[in-house]
């Protein structure tokens, strides 16, 4: 999180460490915002590994208060979406609390921190299979895999297109962290936590790299647990924020050189971000002028074991996009007709569209048929066996109106979905949840904890921090 604070806020040297930052392509081929608003992704990986898939040595475990180093695997424990307007002004970000239940292309409905470990997996035992042996390249590709998961997922909840991302593990959060000498905190109580190691007085106080991870990463002994967390995120980074505007390091040589030396070791941003242009507008979110949000639940139940967050996809969807400025979404269509199978045939460029598309019918109902390109075409329909007109209608409005006609070649009890180059994944309309799958808990979801207020930053030169539970 503070990486990608970092990189907007100090971008000014960025036409000297360009070539030494770790970039990915992950975002190729993915809808851009359009009229000079932009849309940002924090991913804060919970992994105890470096670039390469080593394990962090024992003493940075020790400090990180991580474990022996086999906890964590590749989850994205923290989802940071950021709205910059078009021109300026003042910008939101929603924070997507890891156990969010959400439909995941080619996986069961599962907590959204899982899709990028999933995806991760598949495509290293794929690369693994076809012969690959360097360990570099391996853990490039299939994180490559995991970032592009998230991002497609992420895109798919929040409706809204996602223009760049800024990925840290937690030892790129250490080392950030260290560089800033120190990061003012305010905690409503006192805590005490053997699990993230936190152990902090009521009131406010500056942490040292150790304290900041474990400020961040504390959900035990709080009323909202990961709920409290992410807000706790979000007073970092103003924090953050109002430290890098006041301290004088935009004018220190040796504490740019500080930041930029441990922003290059962990943090992976997207290829096509231009840091430097964007240096002038990041500016303005370290003056007061960020809200931070989190994304509201509806109640808590268990999945495959597991305590999970039920959510409305729908209502997540209008809150963003709204709230980005974004026409409100289409409301929720019927209930599809039973039995009907979609294929989807991808014929634009666009990388792992089919895949996604198929995902958000899935999650509406349809069960999921052949996945796979086709010739490319600028135009998309949706094609039915005869019989399957209703399916084919319904399929049609979920994907923005596309125009129906009946095919013989389509096979019976199908339905064929050809995306083409102008189809618009903004379109989509949120996937829902199925209840069922794989649920063990209660068929009534506990209520919600009340939502938190928004968080807003120090005022410039007030020198206060926002105070947290």
């Amino acid at each position: 999180m503070a990486s990608a604070v970092v990189l907007c806020l100090v971008g000014a040297g960025w036409a000297t460490y360009r070539n030494a930052l770790n970039t990915s392509n992950a975002l190729d081929g993915g809808e851009h915002s359009t009229g000079g608003a932009m849309n940002i992704l924090l991913i804060g990986l919970d992994s105890r590994k470096d670039q390469d898939g080593r394990q962090l040595p024992p003493q940075i475990l020790d400090k990180l208060h991580a474990g022996d180093g086999e906890e964590g695997g590749y989850n994205t424990n923290t989802l940071i979406l950021i709205h910059i307007p078009a021109g300026g002004g003042p910008a939101t970000a929603f924070s997507i609390p890891r156990d969010d239940l959400v439909s995941i292309p080619g996986e069961h409905p599962a907590k959204i921190k899982k899709a990028y470990g999933y995806a991760k997996a598949k495509a290293e035992n794929a690369l693994r299979a076809q012969g690959v042996t360097d360990q570099h390249q391996l853990e490039m590709q299939s994180r490559d895999a995991g970032r592009r998961a998230t991002l497609d997922v992420v895109r798919g909840l929040t409706g809204v297109p996602i223009d760049h991302f800024a990925e840290v593990n937690l030892a790129g959060f250490y080392d950030i962290a260290q560089a800033l000498h120190g990061v003012d905190v305010c905690l409503n109580h006192p805590v005490h936590d053997d699990y993230s190691g936190a152990d902090f007085p009521a009131g406010r106080q500056t942490l040292d790299a150790a304290q900041s991870l474990a400020f961040v990463r504390q959900r035990h002994g709080l009323p909202n647990g990961d709920l409290d967390r992410t807000h706790r995120q979000q007073a970092f980074l103003s924090s953050v924020a109002a430290k890098l505007r006041s301290a004088g390091t935009f004018t220190d040589p040796s504490k740019l050189q500080a930041l930029y030396g441990a922003v290059q070791q962990d943090v992976v941003i997207d290829s096509g971000w231009d840091v430097l242009g964007f240096a002038g507008e990041a500016q303005n979110l370290s003056g007061g002028n960020l809200r931070f949000q989190t994304l509201p639940i509806k109640g808590y139940r268990t999945v495959d074991g597991e305590d999970v967050n039920n959510i409305d996809p729908q209502q997540i969807r209008t809150i963003v996009r709204t709230a980005f400025g974004y026409p409100a979404p289409p409301p929720a269509p019927p209930t599809p007709a039973a039995g009907a199978t979609v294929d989807v045939l991808n014929a634009s460029s666009a990388t792992g569209l089919a895949s996604r598309v198929a995902g958000t019918l899935e999650g509406h109902g349809f069960s999921r048929g052949q996945i796979a390109n086709t010739a490319s075409r600028s135009r998309s329909a949706v094609q039915y066996h005869p019989g399957e007109q209703s399916a084919a209608e319904q399929v049609a409005q979920l994907l923005g109106g596309l125009p129906t006609s009946a095919d013989s070649s389509v096979p019976a009890g199908h339905v064929r979905v050809v995306l083409g180059s102008t189809f618009k994944t903004s379109d989509l309309p949120a996937s829902t949840t199925p209840q069922s799958a794989g649920a063990a808990g209660p068929s009534a979801p506990a209520a919600a904890p009340p939502a938190a207020p928004p968080i807003a930053p120090p005022a410039p030169g007030d020198g206060d921090v926002p105070c947290v539970d």
